[in-house]
């Protein structure tokens, strides 16, 4: 599951790059690099609370404009937490690597001001949480699980140069909480990572 998340995030990236060199000389195209907080919502359900550590990680991604105003784009996330799990039976903890892989459609907003570019974002991925298998992190039976994900958020890019541009970033993901296939971890809850990130994108 894990592998075939990223593959779709590849192939829809390769898509779109290869959308923008067919247009030709016009600087439709657009690449990011940022650096990322993850805080997810405790859940409580079926007996057991489920907490997670903050952490942090970084975000790539690939945009086409299609025109001023509306664009499509693909990103893949990567961050390291620890997913802690109570009940009256015990108390568990799994480290994994969480990996973000998700298309979405950027409106760009109207009101810019001077070299400030606003603007919303709306789509859906997977979240593929894995095992790092680490010391003190790690409960048997727990396997990778990929997580469907809505992913909503804004931003606003501050130009530097025709190809060059800051970004501040906020998403949000909301999903089916992860137990890692262990029916004694599942708290059959949805909950919500908010993702605030920033860095440079660059058009081409």
């Amino acid at each position: 599951m894990q592998r075939t998340a990223i593959v779709l995030a590849g192939l829809v990236i390769l898509f779109l790059f290869s959308l923008g060199a067919a247009v030709g000389q016009e600087s439709r195209s657009e690449i990011s690099l940022q650096g990322t907080g993850f805080f997810t919502k405790d859940t409580n359900g079926q007996g057991i609370s489920r907490s997670t550590t903050d952490t942090g990680g970084f975000l790539v991604g690939y945009r086409y404009h299609f025109n001023r105003w509306l664009s499509a784009e693909a990103n893949y996330g990567w961050n390291r937490d620890t997913q802690k799990y109570s009940s009256v039976g015990g108390f568990s903890r799994i480290q994994s690597d969480a990996h973000t892989a998700t298309a979405d459609a950027v409106i760009s907003l109207p009101f810019g001001i001077s070299k400030f570019s606003p603007y919303v974002l709306g789509g859906g991925g997977s979240l593929v949480f894995h095992p790092t298998g680490n010391a003190g992190g790690f409960l048997p039976g727990a396997d990778t699980q990929a997580r469907g994900t809505f992913v909503y958020g804004g931003g606003v890019n501050y130009v530097l140069t025709k190809r060059v541009s800051l970004r501040a970033e906020y998403r949000g993901y909301v999903y089916k909480d992860a137990d890692f296939g262990i029916r004694g971890l599942n708290t059959d809850s949805w909950t919500h990572t908010a993702q605030p990130s920033a860095g440079v994108a660059f058009r081409f």
